[in-house]
């Protein structure tokens, strides 16, 4: 009598691949590289065919890049900064789609992979995120008065200070960029370990008994949609926690 055995693969496999040009160097272009071409391409694309002929009536992709503007302006920039928000409706829109595009490849059959379950783009975005919202402080409060307004919140009873000025440091010019990176990174990673999961089980059992497999793909389809959700809400919380940031920088607490 044997025993199933299933072949699961080595986490490494699912996150680093082998080159496709320039091999060893440091322009090297992999299948996450590839993505994050698409990504760019699929954002702009999306903006430029949705605005090349505009009608009256928005039908097809004018309608999905207005209704997708639209959505960024009354739940994200409306929501969080007010109508001062509207000049960053460029980079919030742009920032959305970005990381929608980039996170719902991991659905996509035959490519599978969410490029931000690497960090090194959630990293790069967050530290983008991080000198906008302080250089949008410096500029409407000063520097001094943002930085005091930052460590020295108001309403704080004065022999607190030292304890919620280093805490206020930390959060607002270190936790708050290292939270957006991991969260975003983190959510894919686990939802992309449970995808690959699923499907080794399933293609193992099917291999086997065609019954035992019911449960496992059944599960990988429930999986698959729910993935597909995550792709867009996490985009959507990396983008309102961006404009939250900008928010509180553009309008400081008094």
């Amino acid at each position: 009598m044997s025993i199933l055995a299933l072949d699961f693969p080595p986490v490494s496999h699912l996150f680093e691949w082998p080159n496709i040009w320039l091999d060893e160097t440091i322009f090297a272009i992999n299948k996450t590289v590839l993505i994050y071409f698409a990504a760019v391409i699929l954002t702009a694309g999306l903006f430029w065919l949705g605005s090349r002929n505009k009608e009256l009536v928005p039908s097809g992709i004018q309608h999905f890049a207005e209704g997708g503007v639209q959505f960024v302006e009354e739940s994200v920039v409306m929501q969080t900064i007010g109508p001062d928000g509207k000049k960053f409706m460029p980079f919030l829109t742009t920032l959305f789609f970005f990381i929608f595009f980039t996170n719902i490849f991991e659905v996509i059959p035959g490519i599978q992979f969410p490029a931000n379950s690497r960090m090194a783009m959630p990293i790069l975005l967050a530290m983008l995120v991080w000198v906008i919202y302080n250089v949008v402080g410096v500029r409407s409060q000063g520097f001094f008065q943002y930085v005091k307004g930052s460590l020295f919140p108001p309403g704080v009873p004065k022999f607190l200070y030292i304890l919620v000025t280093p805490i206020e440091f930390f959060s607002v010019f270190i936790i708050r960029p290292l939270s957006l990176a991991i969260r975003l990174w983190a959510n894919m990673v686990a939802g992309h370990l449970l995808l690959v999961t699923f499907a080794v089980l399933s293609a193992t059992l099917w291999s086997s008994t065609y019954i035992g497999a019911a449960l496992p793909f059944t599960a990988l389809v429930l999986f698959t949609g729910f993935e597909a959700f995550v792709a867009a809400l996490q985009a959507f919380i990396f983008t309102i926690l961006t404009a939250v940031y900008i928010g509180g920088a553009l309008h400081p607490e008094h």
